[in-house]
C-alpha cells in the first residue's frame, strides 16, 4: 500500500512539474515550446481529467502564437521591405505547421465547460505559395545582381541565396546553372606542387600521394586544390612543398650478449617438514607445493636499425601579387627496426614479453627509396594538419 501511495505521489509531482513548465513557457511568450509540451502530454489519455490543464494551456498558447504571427506579417507587409520576404514566408509556414501539429489530437474536451477546445484554423496555402514566389523572385534577382561584380565574396553570397532558393522552390528558372557559375567564380583555386632542393630523387609515388588531395578529407566549400593546372582557371594561390633535406642513416646491426636468471615454477612437489617427513592436511592427504627452481640462459640479441628524416617547408603564395603569405617548416621521421635473438640454456629465464624475439630472424633492410616513401606517410599527416589549421581564406 505504501508503494502504491509513493508511486501515485511521484506521478502527481511529475505531472504538476510538466504543467508548471508549460505555464512558465506560456507566460514568458515561448508559445511554440509551450504548445509542444502540451501536445506531448496529450498524445495519450487526452480525455483524462488530469490532462485538462494541458488542454487549456494548448488552447491559450495557440491563440496567442497565431495572433503574434499574424501581427508580424501585417507589420512586414506595411514595411514592404524585400529583405523581409523570407520572414513573411517562414511565418506562414510556421502558422501552417502549428495547425498540423494539433490536428491529430483533436477533438480535445473541456470537461467543466462541456465543450471542445477551440482552435480557429485557417487555410494558408495561397499565402504560402504567394510569399514563396515573391521570395523566390527576390532571391533570384539579388543573386544575379551580386554575380554582376568581380568580388568572390559576392559570388559566394549569391550562391547561398540560390542554394536556399533551390531548397524552397526546386528547379526555379536556371538556378542550377547559376549555382554552378557562382561556385566556380566564388572559389579560391590553389595550385599545389613540389620542389626538390635535396641531392636525392624523391619517389614519384610519394609526390603523387602528397598531391592527391582527395585522400586528405579536407572539406572546404570554397577552396579547390589542383596538383595539375587546368585550362580556364586563374589560380589565386600556390602551395609549394619544398623538400630541403633528406637524411638516411647507414644500415646498422648492433649485437649484444647477456645472461638472464629467473626463478620459475616447475611442477609441484611434496611438502617435507624439518624432520624429513611428508606433511599431511586435515584429510590425511600429502600437501603439495610449487616446485621452484632457478634457470638461466645466455641470450644473443641482434638489432637491425635504419632511419630516415625529411626536412621540408610548406610555402603559401599569393599568385595574384606573387607574394609569400606564410611558411611552415615540417620535419618527418621514420625508423626501421628489427630485433631478433637466439639463446643457450633455458628460454624461460627471459622475460615473457621477450619470447617473440626468439621467433624472429634477420630481414632485408628496406631500400632508401622505400625509407623516403615511408617517411612521407608521416609528412602527409603533418601536411594535412597544416592545411586544416591554416586556410588560405575563410
Amino acid at each position: 500500500m505504501k508503494k502504491i501511495t509513493l508511486l501515485l505521489s511521484l506521478f502527481i509531482l511529475v505531472s504538476s512539474c510538466g504543467v508548471k513548465q508549460t505555464q512558465n513557457l506560456l507566460s514568458s511568450g515561448n508559445y511554440d515550446p509551450a504548445i509542444d509540451n502540451a501536445i506531448s502530454n496529450l498524445q495519450s489519455n487526452k480525455d483524462k481529467k488530469g490532462k485538462q490543464d494541458y488542454v487549456y494551456l494548448l488552447e491559450e498558447a495557440f491563440a496567442k502564437a497565431k495572433e503574434r504571427d499574424l501581427n508580424t506579417i501585417n507589420l512586414l507587409a506595411k514595411e514592404a521591405n524585400p529583405t523581409q520576404l523570407e520572414k513573411t514566408y517562414t511565418t506562414y509556414i510556421q502558422l501552417n505547421n502549428r495547425q498540423e501539429k494539433i490536428k491529430p489530437i483533436l477533438p480535445l474536451k473541456l470537461i467543466k465547460e462541456g465543450r471542445n477546445a477551440i482552435f480557429p484554423f485557417d487555410n494558408y496555402n495561397n499565402k504560402i505559395v504567394d510569399s514563396k514566389n515573391a521570395l523566390s523572385a527576390y532571391l533570384y534577382a539579388n543573386a544575379k545582381k551580386l554575380m554582376l561584380t568581380s568580388d568572390k565574396m559576392n559570388f559566394r553570397k549569391g550562391y547561398d541565396d540560390l542554394d536556399y532558393l533551390n531548397q524552397i522552390n526546386p528547379n526555379y528558372k536556371n538556378v542550377l546553372q547559376l549555382m554552378d557559375e557562382a561556385k566556380f567564380k566564388g572559389s579560391d583555386y590553389v595550385s599545389v606542387y613540389t620542389k626538390n632542393e635535396t641531392n636525392m630523387i624523391i619517389p614519384a609515388r610519394l609526390q603523387n600521394d602528397l598531391l592527391d588531395f582527395s585522400t586528405y578529407g579536407l572539406n572546404d566549400k570554397w577552396t579547390i586544390y589542383h596538383s595539375n593546372k587546368q585550362r580556364g582557371i586563374d589560380y589565386d594561390y600556390g602551395m609549394m612543398i619544398n623538400f630541403r633535406q633528406i637524411y638516411i642513416s647507414p644500415e646498422q646491426i648492433k649485437e649484444r650478449e647477456f645472461v638472464k636468471e629467473r626463478i620459475i615454477k616447475d611442477g609441484v612437489k611434496k611438502l617435507i617438514d624439518a624432520n624429513g617427513r611428508e606433511v599431511l592436511d586435515e584429510k590425511g592427504k600429502v600437501v603439495l607445493v610449487d616446485n621452484l627452481r632457478t634457470v638461466n640462459a645466455r641470450i644473443y640479441e641482434s638489432r637491425q636499425f635504419k632511419s630516415c628524416q625529411i626536412t621540408a617547408k610548406v610555402d603559401y603564395v599569393n599568385l595574384r601579387s606573387n607574394q609569400l603569405i606564410q611558411s611552415f617548416p615540417v620535419t618527418s621521421e621514420f625508423t626501421f627496426e628489427n630485433i631478433y635473438a637466439t639463446y643457450k640454456g633455458d628460454r624461460r629465464a627471459s622475460d615473457d614479453n621477450y619470447y617473440s624475439y626468439f621467433d624472429k630472424r634477420a630481414v632485408a633492410f628496406p631500400s632508401s627509396e622505400q625509407m623516403v616513401y615511408d617517411t612521407g606517410e608521416d609528412l602527409k599527416a603533418k601536411l594535412k594538419d597544416i592545411i586544416s589549421r591554416n586556410r588560405f581564406r575563410n
